[in-house]
């Protein structure tokens, strides 16, 4: 155990400083010091109003992936779960850290249905990726011949090959009996449990076709409006491209920001924005400050979940207060 927390401690140093040494190469802070201080406010308010907008859509579409698996939850405690799953993800690595705060705190709330309410986040997370790629599919159609993006668009390609993979793994009958296999191995290194349980989690799904395809239009309105916002967020500092490119950039981006190595994908986000937007002939000032003040949206973002806590956490020892007294 001590030794994974070290290697994740000096995996997490490392990347952070490569990606931070390859910022410090490429721009000149004060000049996107200027940059990000002259933004329009009208672009942000464009950015943020889309970034939080997206939440409702998120929680409903949770909403409805629990209720088909047995599990009833009111759409304003699943905001406020969503909420504070991401404030949870400023702390935790990527996130997979807000994930896990969603599956702990709704699994506390109904006992017993530990299996459904994991698959159902881990399914929203594939979901949400497969949908993405989906857009990068459309991205990658749009970018050819218009834009020098190199091997960027390849490397989607290989993502929407493996996304469909994995749906055939997660869904299918018969890869169910193949992966028979893997139980004594995931038993000896202790995991088969959690495995399992998500596995099926998932799996069980497979007998809810509308719900998973009324989950997955909401995913594509929800992560296009994203695309949009960091499209916004480029407008604010003077990047005047089409949004195809950011169809394709934004994937991509989610992508980045799942590396278990970072906290909350801190220099390495802004790394991606300077190299993918710099291969469009973009200013790697300008490339830095959209990343930036997209990363800026996500803080905003974590706000009202961070007051939850807080809140929450205060009124859970008030009565050890009293009493004392």
């Amino acid at each position: 155990m001590l030794k994974s927390k070290s290697f994740r401690l000096g995996a997490t140093i490392l990347v952070t400083g490569l990606a931070a040494a390859y910022i410090v190469s490429k721009i000149d802070i004060r000049k996107t010091a200027h940059i990000i201080g002259s933004a329009s406010p009208w672009w942000l308010l464009l950015c943020l109003v889309l970034t939080v907008g997206t939440v409702p859509l998120q929680a409903w579409r949770w909403e409805l992936l629990l209720r088909v698996r047995g599990v009833f939850e009111s759409l304003g405690w699943l905001q406020r779960a969503y909420f504070v799953s991401y404030a949870v993800g400023q702390v935790l690595p990527t996130s997979v850290g807000g994930d896990a705060s969603r599956i702990y705190e709704t699994t506390r709330r109904h006992p017993g249905f530990g299996s459904p309410i994991a698959g159902s986040v881990v399914l929203e997370r594939a979901l949400g990726g497969a949908v993405t790629l989906l857009l990068a599919a459309i991205g990658f159609l749009l970018a050819i011949g218009r834009y020098d993006i190199g091997a960027y668009l390849w490397v989607e390609a290989l993502f929407v090959v493996l996304t469909v993979v994995a749906g055939v793994i997660l869904f299918s009958r018969r890869m169910r009996r193949i992966l028979r296999f893997s139980v004594p191995l995931l038993r000896r290194v202790k995991i088969e449990r959690p495995i399992r349980a998500v596995y099926e989690g998932i799996h069980g799904y497979r007998n809810h076709v509308s719900t998973l395809f009324v989950v997955c239009v909401a995913t594509a309105i929800a992560q296009f409006a994203r695309i949009v916002a960091i499209w916004a967020s480029a407008e604010a500092v003077g990047i005047h491209l089409s949004i195809r490119p950011f169809i394709v950039l934004g994937p991509l981006l989610f992508l980045v920001m799942l590396v278990p190595f970072t906290v909350n994908g801190l220099a390495v986000r802004e790394a991606f924005f300077v190299s993918f937007l710099g291969k469009l002939g973009v200013d790697p000032d300008a490339a830095f400050a959209t990343g930036f003040l997209f990363f800026v949206m996500t803080l905003v973002l974590a706000l009202p979940g961070l007051v939850v806590i807080i809140w929450e956490g205060t009124r859970r020892r008030a009565p050890a207060t009293v009493s004392d007294a």
